[in-house]
């Protein structure tokens, strides 16, 4: 842990599999990784303005027995690995490995918000300075039900929002540049 309780700090929740990495099914293995375009270097922008950097991300693929967790903690210290030699840096991975068919509900599984406490719990994180960037409404609803402010990538994943204050973004550095402008809704827009 890097902070103190008395001195609580922002962060930027991530999603792994289409706002970090290509979304290419059940991503298990360093080989399958395919960073998108501009991800070191606007996660790098986000850790200089002081931002903590924790990705997110619902693994239903250990529920599913495709791979167990120590594969994908693997998978995560590679990650991380990469990462850093590219210039950005994670400060830590959480993960959900349930699916509501096969375990049955959990509070860790976006769009619940569980992973996003926990996180706070464990980083000293003030959740209502913190954002949510994901590629799917459930990364939305999960950041919204923390107390974060979620930006939606448009990957063409999410079906449109009725919600005029939901900030879109088309890619992570669009999302970091909305995130260090301090823009808290689309509105502004207008």
């Amino acid at each position: 842990m890097s902070s103190s309780p008395s001195t609580l700090r922002p962060a930027v929740f991530l999603d792994r599999d289409g706002t970090l990495n290509a979304d290419r099914g059940y991503v298990c293995r360093p080989e399958d990784i395919r960073w998108l375009p501009g991800v070191a270097a606007a996660l790098a922008r986000l850790r200089w303005a002081g931002y903590l950097l924790i990705v997110v991300t619902n693994q239903s693929g250990i529920a599913r027995g495709y791979y167990d967790e120590q594969t994908m903690q693997a998978l995560h210290d590679w990650m991380g690995a990469d990462l850093r030699a590219q210039g950005a840096h994670i400060d830590a991975f959480y993960h959900c490995p349930h699916h509501p068919d096969l375990s049955g509900a959990c509070p860790c599984r976006k769009p619940a918000p569980g992973l996003l406490l926990r996180a706070a719990e464990d980083w000293f994180i003030d959740l209502g300075r913190s954002w949510m960037v994901g590629d799917k409404m459930s990364d939305v609803v999960s950041g919204r039900a923390a107390g974060c402010t979620p930006i939606l990538l448009d990957t063409g994943i999410a079906p449109p929002d009725e919600d005029p204050a939901l900030l879109r973004a088309a890619s992570l550095g669009e999302a970091a540049d909305l995130i260090l402008s301090g823009r808290t809704d689309a509105a502004s827009d207008s």
